[in-house]
């Protein structure tokens, strides 16, 4: 599974935000866009795996929260069960800048969806609660 297909399973599915949303900017008399991974009523959320790739979070989870206005966040995609080196500099500058910063499992996010069509039922039915988790 790709990474657009995870940042899809955690922003639709478990934040109720959307995904892909466009915004636009001003510079140099030339208009510009970023696309934001995940935008909620008061998050953009940047995804990304956990390797070097990753590295460009930080900027591109403050820049999308400026054009915004809300509060930025990243969520890691662990792919290999462990902490390692860009998580560990991801982490220390988002908590130094004041950005979320979460990881989640690769596995829970593909179990998240097989069982989707569950809570569903359960959070349909009469009397119930939507007890999806939040960043």
């Amino acid at each position: 599974m790709n990474e657009l297909a995870l940042a899809a399973i955690y922003c639709v599915l478990m934040l109720g935000g959307e995904t892909e949303q466009r915004h636009t900017y001003s510079v140099a008399d030339e208009t510009r866009h970023i696309v934001i991974d995940c935008e909620t009523p008061t998050q953009v959320v940047e995804v990304g795996w956990d390797n070097r790739g990753a590295l460009d979070s930080i900027q591109q989870a403050l820049f999308a929260a400026e054009l915004s206005g809300k509060a930025p966040a990243i969520l890691l995609i662990d792919t290999d069960g462990r902490i390692g080196p860009y998580e560990t500099r991801i982490r220390t500058v988002a908590k130094r800048t004041g950005v979320e910063f979460k990881t989640i499992e690769m596995d829970r996010l593909i179990r998240w969806q097989m069982t989707s069509w569950l809570r569903e039922r359960r959070l349909s039915g009469p009397g119930s609660e939507n007890t999806e988790p939040g960043f």
